[in-house]
């Protein structure tokens, strides 16, 4: 039987929203997991794990992290990955060269960071009392946050944890830019490595998105951006692909698409716009035919879906979303469908007041049952 969009779709949702496991396990199956500091109702990373991790509460991730053999960097999208990955990054070369009164600032405060074990940006602004400076949205910050963020960026420090959503640093011990080139074929090896992780994390996925992400892995490697477009075009020699209505896709050569392991349960997900489930724009509205949009910083008078739309996701369908907030310390989720019409009978409705009574355990707005 030829290979359908059903069958693709029905394999994205099921190999993405795998069984629950333990928290390590689930970063490791997906490889990496994105984060963004809105809060609505929780963090993009907590809203991605909870769906994948028993018992799985807001903010477990930011309190486990510093026990955890995990590290925040830059791949294709600022998030977690485990230590194994983020090694294949470094070190890194970034592409802004810095001065050589640059560098001697970095060397002082990595000075500083390794006497003190682990520093705040604030004890780094108070000491060395670096000023202010114009940052990437027009606006002004501290010039010792932004050496700070060109430091971890460039391995010289990691995040040791976090204090009230702040990058609290250490020294990375391996850190650091070097001169030395690694040759060709290690290179090679690496890029394919990453290109496998972010494969594995969003296929199936069709060939124009695989060519996006890669560029963005110009991010996570820009010191590579001269072999990418070999390794890209490895990728797309090794890995499964089909033609179906049109769109070439791609998805890991161990795996079948549309094998009858890939089912999909009855459950309704709320799930974040960094969900790899629905991450992927493209190949969003290619299995529900609806452009989905992240709207947070659009102007809220040209919002159409809302400030943080969570895609309702109900089988094997994202039928709508749902805009959710605590207010009063009470959950108010207002859900709203492409069609207009919320679907009918017991079983929708079932889903749906477990999905929210889920998302209350979560936000640790009631105790579990039981």
């Amino acid at each position: 039987m030829p290979l359908t969009l059903d069958h693709l779709r029905r394999y994205a949702i099921a190999r993405s929203l795998f069984k629950p496991t333990t928290l390590m396990r689930a970063i490791g199956k997906l490889g990496f997991v994105q984060a963004d500091p809105i809060r609505a109702p929780a963090r993009a990373q907590d809203l991605t794990l909870r769906h994948r991790v028993l018992g799985y509460t807001a903010g477990e991730l930011e309190r486990r992290y510093p026990r955890l053999p995990l590290e925040e960097d830059y791949f294709v999208n600022y998030g977690f990955l485990p230590k194994a990955h983020h090694a294949l990054m470094h070190p890194r070369q970034a592409r802004l060269q810095w001065s050589p009164e640059r560098w001697q600032q970095a060397h002082a405060v990595r000075a500083f960071v390794a006497e003190r074990g682990v520093v705040h940006p604030r004890e780094v602004d108070a000491h060395f009392a670096h000023g202010r400076t114009t940052n990437w949205f027009g606006g002004s910050s501290r010039a010792s946050t932004e050496l700070l963020d060109g430091m971890h960026y460039r391995g010289l420090l990691r995040v040791a944890r976090r204090e009230g959503g702040t990058r609290v640093y250490a020294v990375h011990e391996a850190g650091g830019e070097a001169d030395a080139v690694l040759p060709p074929e290690q290179v090679a090896a690496r890029l394919d490595a990453l290109i496998d992780l972010i494969v594995n994390k969003y296929a199936p996925l069709p060939d124009a998105s695989l060519g996006q992400l890669v560029a963005y892995l110009g991010g996570g490697v820009p010191q590579w951006k001269d072999a990418r477009k070999a390794a890209l075009v490895r990728a797309r020699q090794r890995l499964q692909r089909a033609r179906v209505e049109g769109v070439e896709w791609l998805w890991p050569a161990d795996e079948r698409a549309d094998s009858k392991r890939w089912k999909v349960d009855d459950t309704v997900r709320l799930l974040t716009p960094f969900d790899p489930v629905v991450w992927d724009r493209r190949r969003f509205a290619l299995f529900w035919g609806w452009p989905y949009r992240f709207e947070a910083y659009t102007p809220p008078a040209k919002r159409k879906l809302g400030y943080y739309a969570l895609p309702l996701l109900w089988r094997e369908r994202v039928i709508g979303w749902g805009n959710v907030a605590v207010v009063a310390g009470a959950l108010d989720a207002q859900l709203h469908y492409v069609s207009g019409r919320r679907p009918a009978g017991k079983p929708f409705t079932d889903a749906v007041d477990a999905e929210l009574a889920r998302m209350r355990v979560f936000l640790g707005l009631d105790a579990p049952a039981g």
